[in-house]
């Protein structure tokens, strides 16, 4: 009897321990969570300034090399002041507050709802907004490798405010925010549609719209220093595991598992291409194999929460073969770049 009593007065002391190791309790802060989503937002923005910077800054003419940092650098910055004003509200409106299915309400306008106790599930709401203010600011970053060379500094700044507010936000919230399509079903971890969907649209509408640089087709342009494009696709593979890892917003099983996929397609992008190469050109090169790479990463990304490694390798493989092809078309004598 008294044996039983011992065992079920255990049993009912390590009962609450265990249910808040587990998360049941949503409204306490999350050690471990919080320290791995401060990391992964760290990562993201490191993906920006320098990995993304220095990975465009090899691509471009040595005369527009500051040109293409510093639109990154000021991208970073004006994003940042945007998503903290309107941006975050739109997309997320008030924490805990019922959504519409178009945008966020207007209760988060600088951060006014948020204080250093406010929570967003296991972590500070304020961890929250910042990490989703690093997907604010690399994904129109991305659209900048579309006009490089091509737009004024004063129309990008003001290109990029607006696709913020009016394109950006408003799908984020369609998708991660409690929005249309998100009540639809739509699966998407950590940005296919929100972030690379969105931007790879905005590329090619403002490649059309800007026209081929100057002398494209009777001037050689090619890249003039692939080392700085080496070192910054090697810093969007590392920073890339706190965009896809990061966004369980938890230090789960899920999070090392984005992380693994996320490594195994790109590795498997990276390496197809290359093989590719191979075969057409008798030798890769390593521009191919950083297109490869990035390649392999971003068809990865919506599917990183729901794919195991054999998913993740067949979507890397195909990745650089679909995206090999759309480069270097049939009708092309030499390698692509």
């Amino acid at each position: 009897m008294n044996l039983t009593f011992k065992c079920f007065k255990h049993a009912g002391l390590l009962l609450p321990l265990a249910l808040v190791s587990a998360g049941v309790r949503a409204d306490e802060l999350n050690g471990a969570d919080t320290a791995w989503i401060l990391t992964s937002t760290a990562l993201v923005l490191f993906m920006t300034i320098p990995g993304l910077s220095l990975f465009y800054a090899g691509l471009v003419r040595v005369k527009n090399v500051l040109s293409v940092l510093m639109q990154c650098f000021a991208l970073t910055c004006l994003m940042s002041l945007l998503w903290f004003a309107v941006g975050y509200t739109i997309a997320f409106g008030s924490d805990g507050v019922e959504q519409g299915k178009w945008i966020g309400d207007f209760g988060n306008v600088f951060f006014a709802s948020m204080t250093m106790d406010s929570l967003n599930g296991g972590i500070p709401a304020t961890l929250f907004a910042i990490f989703q203010m690093t997907f604010a600011i690399i994904t129109p970053a991305l659209i900048v490798g579309a006009f490089a060379e091509r737009m004024k500094f004063s129309a990008m700044l003001l290109f990029s405010s607006l696709w913020l507010i009016v394109v950006y936000s408003p799908i984020c919230h369609w998708v991660w925010g409690g929005g249309w399509l998100g009540q639809m079903g739509l699966q998407d971890f950590a940005g296919g549609t929100v972030v690379h969907i969105t931007a790879g649209v905005a590329a090619v509408v403002a490649a059309v719209m800007m026209g081929p640089r100057k002398g494209f087709g009777t001037t050689a342009m090619p890249p003039h220093n692939l080392t700085l494009t080496v070192a910054g696709a090697g810093m969007l593979w590392v920073g890339w595991f706190g965009f896809n890892g990061g966004s369980a917003l938890a230090a789960n099983g899920d999070a090392a598992m984005a992380m693994f996929v996320t490594h195994t397609s790109a590795a498997a992008g990276a390496f197809t291409w290359m093989i590719c190469e191979w075969i057409r050109f008798e030798k890769p090169s390593a521009l191919g194999a950083v297109t490869g790479m990035v390649a392999g990463l971003g068809t990865i990304t919506p599917a990183s929460g729901f794919v195991g490694p054999g998913g993740a390798l067949i979507i890397g493989i195909s990745a650089g073969i679909i995206c090999f092809l759309a480069i270097a078309c049939p009708g092309k004598s030499v390698r692509p770049g």
